[in-house]
């Protein structure tokens, strides 16, 4: 075990809020103590700032690592009394936006390498190679990240032409519908099923729909002509290529016949021969 300078570490660290204490290395991690230098709170229930002290609590978290060495901060923070009466938060325990947020066992710019990196490979794949690199974590800690982030994320514009599919979440058991926004091509909401059910729920909420881009499933059809009477449904591209194509099909059908005997040059030879 070694104590480590810790003034070139300053620089990767919030200076306004937070002073290392001292950088602790052993051999297959790195902890660096630190404590919070702020005189003051946001609440997140009211919003009013206030400075009164409360006390200090101990936070452990994960940072990205250090030379393939998983990086441990231990946090001293500091706790503040709400000081608007009509708010019921009794303690606030401050967070510091933008590099550790609260309740987030590791810091920010750590959690956004393991959610892209997720979002490259796999839930359980990103896991391996975090563990790898000197990230401690799992392949559900991963998807609670990724919800989490999901859940953050300002509702998607609806607007009025949308895209509507199915998609199988497992080929030949389980199903979804896609809804997407045709304009921005962003996604809007996922719903159960590819029944038409759960789309007839969500356009009785979306009545400023016009038009509708879908595949041929006849329960699209009928639900969007149920609830949405005006709206333009349209076949998209791949789908009227599907149309063309069986369209061609059954014209050569028609017109060709099913089996066409071709004679083998060998057999126009002996013909040949035998005249």
């Amino acid at each position: 075990m070694a104590t480590v300078d810790t003034s070139f570490l300053n620089a990767f660290y919030p200076e306004e809020s937070l002073e290392i204490l001292n950088v602790i290395q052993e051999k297959d991690k790195i902890l660096i103590r630190m404590k919070s230098v702020t005189s003051y709170c946001t609440c997140p229930k009211c919003g009013q700032t206030t400075n009164n002290y409360h006390g200090t609590y101990m936070r452990k978290v994960q940072d990205l690592p250090i030379l393939g060495k998983n990086v441990q901060l231990e946090i001293t923070a500091h706790e503040y009394n709400c000081m608007n009466k009509e708010c019921n938060a009794t303690s606030i325990s401050e967070t510091f936006d933008g590099f550790l947020n609260a309740y987030s066992r590791m810091t920010e710019r750590c959690a956004d390498f393991v959610c892209t990196l997720a979002l490259e490979t796999s839930c359980e794949g990103c896991a391996r190679i975090c563990n790898t690199l000197g990230i401690k974590t799992s392949g559900d800690t991963v998807i609670r990240l990724l919800l989490k982030r999901y859940e953050l994320l300002p509702n998607p514009e609806t607007g009025d032409v949308i895209g509507v599919d199915d998609f199988a979440y497992k080929k030949r058991n389980t199903y979804g519908t896609i809804i997407v926004n045709e304009k921005t091509h962003e996604p809007i909401t996922i719903l159960d099923g590819r029944d038409g059910e759960t789309l007839r729920e969500w356009l009785k909420n979306n009545k400023q729909v016009k038009v509708i881009t879908r595949d041929r499933a006849s329960a699209y059809a009928k639900v969007i002509a149920e609830e949405l009477p005006d709206a333009m449904q349209v076949a998209d591209r791949f789908h009227l290529h599907q149309n063309l194509l069986e369209a061609i099909k059954k014209a050569l059908n028609k017109e060709i016949p099913a089996t066409i005997n071709i004679p083998h040059a060998d057999e126009e030879v002996c013909k040949k021969n035998r005249s």
